[in-house]
């Protein structure tokens, strides 16, 4: 008979294969659900558009993640977590049937793409926590390891997948879910046994929860304008909204500190940073997701939106292809992604996690001195190399952070460490568009202007000064070539005197990332190593954390009770015996 422990890792598998095959199948299929919804690239709402799919998704699930770790440790695990895949299937049958077209169409993929995250965030907040209750302490590293393998491959199949059913019809790539949902929900249902650790009487933090949520939902709102055109501005940073959402944020989020510091229950609790193991590995969590998840996005377009076209393929074919040209860095990562758990089962995580770090630092530096145009077998060593890194850091990394704190704690601990990784993944995209997004700024018209002055269309000129960066890198990410639909809705006399060679060439499949190319290449460069830096202060968070700490073996297998409590960032003198769920 197969071993409980390997059934609930089967079912938190799943859950993750799930909702990383939607992430990334999102990612890659958005040039196919924008052109069937019928969104013009260069129209200022669409960068909006493109920003709430992208981000929405992400601020949901950072709200709600540590809500539900609480309410998880509450009620139970298990409970939430079958709850999770109901409601993610329920959204992606709801993506599927998108009635709307246009700017409807857009507002509709975003209200169900947020249901989508509301079931997220009871899978990332519970599927740690339930891998943790259900292994011994000797064998989560390998459990952990096992896990990320699935995030990337579903990130691996995400990706393929993307690109060939997004070249069939848009709708097809919401319903890669839904059997998968089908499945989980009913595994889940019929198997999975809630096991957790749980005080009685515990109670809702109702303050707590509205401060946290929505100081956070304000910030990172406001992250999300403030990479929207506003005013004369290419992006919105001094919008008066956006300015007093980021202060009103932070205000609330100053006072839920304060009220977590006092409160009898507290949601988010406090005194698990007291935990070097826990604080050290939860922030350099939110390192990595703050180095990383801008990553893949820029990534994307450089590959979708200039070096594919530049290489003779088409732009209808351009998804598939960035996804096959990716799957290097996945490769890499599950590679080392169960070697590496297993392995910190034996030895801890603070070496690891820190050669995990200072790899993918390495391969983002690499990274930055390449061309636009460059040779592609380069372009996949480094790719491994920083998939190899990724996975090194990532399975110790996470089960370093749930070993180090008590059974009843660990559905808080973990919605803890999700939320800082959601939240970090937001900010990454505002760090990494406005860098991108300023450099754009400056330099597309000198670009655009040289080039036209080669073409022989120096008449064009003033026209394209006038094109806003957000518009260009939306189609480079779409993978449009917006030429033709520039220079269909120029007036005659703009065009009458260019020769056909001149039209011909300016319409064609290289002109527009030819000129675009050297201004997003130059932001690119300073992307990369504001994000090798991210990766080094996430290798010194990991070398501080500390040796090997198991939270029950330091109480219960000879471990001063005194020292497991402050490590624990309990107080001495806890109780720390083990309570049965009723």
């Amino acid at each position: 008979m197969v071993q409980y422990k390997w059934v609930a890792l089967s079912n938190t598998t799943i859950g993750v294969l799930m909702a990383t095959i939607n992430g990334t199948i999102m990612l890659i299929s958005l040039p196919a659900i924008f052109r069937g919804i019928g969104i013009n690239p260069f129209l200022p709402s669409s960068f909006e558009y493109l920003l709430w799919i992208l981000m929405g998704y992400n601020i949901i699930t950072a709200a709600l993640l540590v809500t539900v770790g609480r309410l998880s440790d509450i009620f139970g695990r298990v409970r939430l977590f079958n709850f999770g895949f109901l409601i993610f299937t329920i959204g992606s049958v709801m993506l599927y049937f998108t009635p709307g077209t246009g700017n409807t169409g857009a507002l509709e993929l975003i209200f169900f793409r947020m249901i989508q995250a509301v079931g997220a965030s009871f899978l990332f907040a519970n599927s740690a926590a339930i891998i943790t209750d259900s292994f011994p302490a000797n064998e989560r590293g390998k459990a952990m390891g096992i896990n990320q393998i699935s995030a990337l491959a579903g990130s691996l199949v995400g990706l393929i997948l993307g690109g060939i059913l997004s070249s069939i019809n848009w709708r097809y790539i919401f319903l890669v879910s839904v059997p998968v949902g089908i499945l989980g929900t009913a595994w889940s249902y019929l198997k999975l046994k809630d096991t957790a650790v749980r005080h009685k009487d515990q109670k809702i933090d109702l303050v707590g929860n509205a401060t946290f949520g929505g100081g956070l939902s304000l910030i990172l709102i406001a992250i999300t304008y403030g990479l929207m055109p506003y005013g004369g501005s290419s992006m919105g940073w001094g919008n008066p909204w956006v300015v007093w959402s980021m202060i009103g944020g932070a205000a609330l989020l100053a006072l839920f500190v304060v009220v977590e510091l006092y409160v009898e229950q507290p949601m988010f609790n406090m005194k698990l940073f007291k935990n070097r193991a826990f604080s050290t590995g939860s922030f350099a969590g939110l390192l990595q997701s703050m180095g990383m998840g801008g990553v893949m996005l820029m990534l994307i377009i450089l590959l979708q939106g200039i070096w594919l076209p530049l290489n003779n393929y088409s732009y209808s074919s351009v998804p598939f292809w960035a996804g096959i040209y990716m799957t290097p860095m996945m490769l890499g990562f599950v590679a080392m992604g169960p070697i590496s758990g297993a392995i910190s089962d034996r030895i801890g995580a603070r070496f690891l996690s820190t050669a995990g770090m200072i790899i993918g630092a390495v391969a983002m530096i690499a990274m930055s001195f390449l061309p636009y145009n460059f040779y592609y077998p380069e372009f996949a060593i480094m790719l491994f190399v920083f998939g190899c890194g990724m996975g090194t850091f990532a399975a110790p990394n996470i089960t370093a952070v749930m070993n180090s704190v008590p059974a009843q704690a660990r559905g808080t601990a973990s919605g803890m460490r999700t939320t800082l990784q959601n939240t970090g993944q937001t900010m990454s995209m505002g760090i990494f568009f406005t860098v991108v997004l300023v450099g754009m700024t400056a330099l597309i018209p000198v670009y655009f202007s040289k080039n036209l002055a080669i073409a022989g269309a120096q008449v064009l000129i003033p026209i394209f000064d006038r094109i806003p960066p957000t518009s260009a890198l939306f189609s480079a990410f779409l993978g449009y070539n917006p030429m033709g639909q520039i220079m269909s809705q120029l007036p005659a006399s703009f065009t009458a005197n260019l020769s056909a060679s001149t039209l011909s060439t300016l319409t064609g499949k290289t002109w527009f990332p030819e000129s675009l190319a050297p201004a997003f290449m130059n932001s690119l460069v300073i992307s990369f190593r504001i994000g090798a830096l991210l990766f080094i202060f996430a290798a010194i968070l990991s070398s501080l954390r500390g040796k090997k700490f198991i939270h029950e073996e330091a109480t219960y297998y000879g471990g001063d009770s005194s020292e497991a409590a402050n490590n624990a960032g309990m107080g001495a003198g806890t109780d720390f015996r083990p309570e049965t769920s009723e």
